[in-house]
């Protein structure tokens, strides 16, 4: 690790070779930094971080073969001492919560990139939380609100899906009863009017991918 006086050393992880390559602009004219490796999915983070054992990694979540959720923890597993922030353009409060608990230490939305990327480099790499303002917003607006089951999530995934609750409940192996509980469950929990509502804020949280 940078002892304060060396360069910060980055890894850049990202499917997209722009977002990559406005990365390595951003980085390349601070004095204070330098990029040392890329990867454009997580097994390639893996190898990168094992090569270069970077002060700071930035992780895009989305990404083919392996995402940045599972490099995170494996990097993580391996070397705990791992600073990893991650970029994403996904705004539901689930997925950065899940990345938080894996151990990123920094969650950026891509959509304000330029303005809060150098300073939560320099935030982490100095043993801070790099938070932007909007992520911290949506953890504590939904911190303490019930978490769905994982049958309740499957039960709205079929909904998302547009099944009614016969379909869901032949699809599930359960009793349409069961079901009728489940959805009544699901609405009490996200405060949802209906189900159409439901769905719309489970995709908005990133309860259910799309």
């Amino acid at each position: 690790m940078s002892d304060g006086s060396s360069p910060i050393r980055v890894l850049a992880v990202d499917d997209h070779p722009v977002v990559r390559e406005g990365i390595a602009g951003l980085v390349r004219i601070q004095e204070d930094m330098t990029l040392v490796a890329e990867a454009a999915n997580g097994r390639e983070a893996i190898q990168q971080f094992r090569a270069h054992r970077p002060d700071v990694t930035l992780m895009d979540l989305q990404m083919p073969e392996m995402n940045g959720l599972d490099a995170l923890i494996a990097i993580r597993m391996e070397f705990p001492e791992a600073r990893i922030i991650v970029l994403t353009t996904y705004e539901g409060d689930v997925h950065i919560l899940r990345a938080v608990k894996a151990g990123a230490q920094g969650y950026l939305l891509k959509s304000t990139l330029h303005s809060e990327l150098l300073r939560t480099i320099r935030a982490v790499h100095a043993g801070k939380r790099g938070l932007s303002p909007e992520v911290s917003f949506q953890i504590a607006e939904h911190v303490s609100d019930e978490t769905l089951t994982p049958a309740e999530g499957a039960v709205l995934r079929l909904i998302a899906a547009g099944n009614a609750n016969k379909q869901i409940a032949d699809q599930l192996g359960v009793t349409e009863d069961t079901v009728k509980g489940r959805v009544k469950s699901i609405l009490a929990k996200l405060d949802a009017n209906d189900r159409t509502h439901a769905s719309i804020i489970g995709l908005k949280r990133g309860i259910i991918d799309p």
